[in-house]
């Protein structure tokens, strides 16, 4: 009987300890491609609605307790500057669910050195992201700066069926000008939730911890 009991509490002590390890990871996680969108296509309201929807997501994993951004940039409008996604992140270095350092700094997460891809680019869960919504919504050329052209579906306010804005292949596999970018293959085809989809998209964007 006594054994049975030791044996009890040191499963209960081990499963805590796993627990409290996957806790912990997660509360260092500092980059996410997000589990849901707002469902309503590329209208994420704004930069300022994207954001809070990486601030909801990583508070809900246990991240809460630091700064997020969206990686996404926006052209110039209503008297402010245009903004490029690379500035909006902080320095690095960012890790993912799992604690798998993706990136150490801005310049080495627009190299070849990052470590994204389908593997590494978790959701805030640490769950992997289909492949068939592969299109993580940027706005950004490859080095994160501010796509070419028109403004990003309104600057992340429509959800029309016209426009369009730059999205990346999280697993770097695909179709498109770029298959292997992580956040510059090609452009959507408008800015509707069905639009993205139809094209290998979910409304799905990058958080990064400041």
């Amino acid at each position: 009987m006594i054994k049975l009991i030791s044996g009890a509490i040191g499963i209960t002590v081990f499963a805590a300890v796993a627990c409290l390890s996957v806790s912990a990871q997660q509360n260092q996680m500092s980059f996410f491609i997000t589990s849901a969108g707002p469902g309503n296509g590329a209208n994420l309201g704004g930069l300022a609605g994207a954001d809070k929807q990486c601030q909801t997501l990583a508070a809900a994993a246990g991240a809460g307790n630091r700064t997020w951004r969206a990686y996404l940039s926006a052209a110039a409008a209503a008297g402010q500057p245009a903004v490029n996604a690379r500035d909006r992140i902080g320095k690095g270095p960012w890790m993912n669910a799992k604690g798998v350092v993706v990136a150490k700094s801005v310049a080495d997460l627009h190299s070849d050195a990052n470590t994204l891809g389908g593997e590494n680019s978790l959701t805030e869960k640490g769950a992997p992201v289909a492949g068939n919504q592969h299109d993580i919504l940027t706005g950004s050329q490859a080095d994160g700066t501010l796509q070419t052209g028109d403004a990003p579906c309104g600057n992340w306010t429509s959800a029309e069926t016209t426009g369009g804005a730059m999205v990346g292949h999280h697993n770097k596999q695909g179709g498109g000008a770029a298959p292997t970018s992580w956040n510059a293959a090609h452009s959507s085809r408008g800015c509707s939730q069905q639009n993205l989809v139809a094209t290998g998209g979910n409304g799905y964007f990058y958080c990064f911890a400041n």
